[in-house]
This record gives structure tokens, C-alpha cells and sequence, in this order.
């Protein structure tokens, strides 16, 4: 899944870095948006980027395609929001949502 991507362009005119992965032409596909905060964003050199995915892709399935850029959610994982919601690897991603990556923090008194 994480070949560069030979169907649409998947562009949100705000964001300068798309990351890519092979969807057959023939299969519907929707844009992600990516938001990484603090170790996650340090790793991939980016705090957002995008992706196309399968129509009916879960929040697993962006895992899959990101944890070549970025081993820190094996290793490491956190919490994923869609849509400003705390959601599990089960939950199907749309067209135009925003998928933020948190990792696990710790420290403080």
C-alpha cells in the first residue's frame, strides 16, 4: 500500500506535502488529511499531510500506509482523532476528514 499512487491527485490547498500510496483506478478512493503532533511530526519532518485511500478504508488502513514514514506508531502508539473525536483502528474514514496522530506522553510533576 505504500507505492506511489497512480489514480487522482489528492491535494487540500493549504497542505504542501502529500503522501501517497497505490489505489487501482478502478476503486473509489477519498483524501485524508493528516495532522502529526510533537514526536510523530519530528519524525516524518511535517506537522500535516494527506493521502488518498480505498473508499470504506479504516483508521488501520492509514496506519498501514503511514508506518513507512513513520515506525513511531508501531513502536510507539498513541491516539488517533478523526474530526476533533478520539476514535479506534475500526472506525471507516470519508472524504475530506481530518485524521491527528498523538502520540503517548508522559512527564511532569
Amino acid at each position: 500500500m505504500s507505492s506511489p499512487n497512480t489514480g487522482r491527485a489528492c491535494r487540500h490547498p493549504e497542505l504542501r506535502r502529500t503522501y501517497t500510496q497505490r489505489v487501482t483506478e478502478t476503486t473509489s478512493q477519498i483524501c485524508v488529511r493528516v495532522r502529526l503532533f510533537a514526536s510523530y511530526r519530528e519524525a516524518a519532518g511535517t506537522r500535516e499531510l494527506q493521502t488518498l485511500l480505498p473508499d470504506g478504508a479504516r483508521v488501520r488502513d492509514l496506519v498501514d500506509v503511514l508506518l513507512a514514514r513513520l515506525p513511531a506508531l508501531r513502536t510507539a502508539p498513541g491516539l488517533v482523532a478523526v474530526n476533533h473525536a478520539y476514535v479506534g483502528p475500526d472506525f471507516v474514514l470519508h472524504e475530506g476528514d481530518e485524521a491527528a496522530f498523538i502520540p503517548p506522553v508522559s512527564g511532569g510533576r
